[in-house]
């Protein structure tokens, strides 16, 4: 099954045993409507059911099923906090999930085989791809440079020209 990070767990918030989290979603709304969810513990996958949900300034906080005291929260801190596939936001079209690129082959539209996906880094601008074949590639993810990404079959051609522009090889 494959399980998204949606949060991490920061800290103990209040006496209640709420924990304090750092979203990794785009969507922080969809605190709101979590009801269940998945800690990470060591490579394992735990159900929590979350009973409640605010805001506070740049963070979210929340109150886990069974976990009622400060120290019970301190147990969480670190860990994050998962959705499996069916309950990840639905994502606009011509966008995609991280997990889905890592791992893709990459050509570009004059048939040159450039390598495999190997990471996505998170900037403020737009993404941008780790493309690990003869040479290290680096990408950003503009549409203009995305010829077509067929996640299915683990599949990204970039346009060749515009490659040549916006391309970075690592030396």
């Amino acid at each position: 099954m494959d399980y998204f990070r949606i949060a991490q767990i920061l800290r103990p918030h209040g006496i209640k045993g709420e924990v304090k989290v750092y979203p990794l979603t785009d969507d922080v709304s969809r605190f709101k409507r979590l009801r269940e969810a998945y800690v990470e513990r060591a490579g394992q996958y735990e159900t929590v059911i979350v009973d409640g949900s605010k805001n506070v300034s740049d963070a979210v906080v929340l109150h886990i099923k069974g976990c009622d005291t400060p120290e019970d929260a301190e147990k969480l801190r670190g860990l994050y906090l998962c959705v499996d596939r069916s309950h990840a936001v639905k994502l606009p079209a011509g966008t995609y999930f991280i997990s889905d690129i890592i791992g893709c082959e990459v050509t570009s539209t004059d048939g040159m085989e450039l390598g495999r996906v190997s990471d996505v880094l998170e900037t403020n601008a737009n993404d941008v791809y780790v493309i690990d074949g003869r040479r290290r590639l680096l990408v950003p993810a503009l549409k203009k440079l995305l010829s077509s990404v067929d996640i299915e079959n683990k599949h990204i051609v970039l346009d060749a020209d515009v490659l040549s522009e916006v391309g970075l090889y690592e030396d």
